[in-house]
């Protein structure tokens, strides 16, 4: 489920060039933008079934963060 999600990750992001560990803050990826943001949360829901409201997905930090979310779903 691990890669499978980072590769999904990677793609909304548009991450080409460097690893994606479960400990990066996503946030601080060159490619983050918040046209990257909604592509995010659009993978989210689609892949994974996962609705996030704006104030909870402020919580999140962390690749791990976003991948302990849709454990817990």
């Amino acid at each position: 489920m691990e890669e499978k999600f980072i590769a999904n990750l990677k793609e909304a992001l548009e991450i080409e060039d460097h690893e994606v560990l479960l400990s990066d803050k996503f946030r601080d990826y060159e490619e983050w933008d918040s046209l990257n943001r909604l592509s995010l949360i659009a993978m989210l829901d689609d892949e994974y079934g996962i609705q996030i409201e704006n104030t909870e997905f402020e919580k999140l930090i962390t690749v791990g963060d976003l991948l302990n979310k849709i454990r817990s779903a």
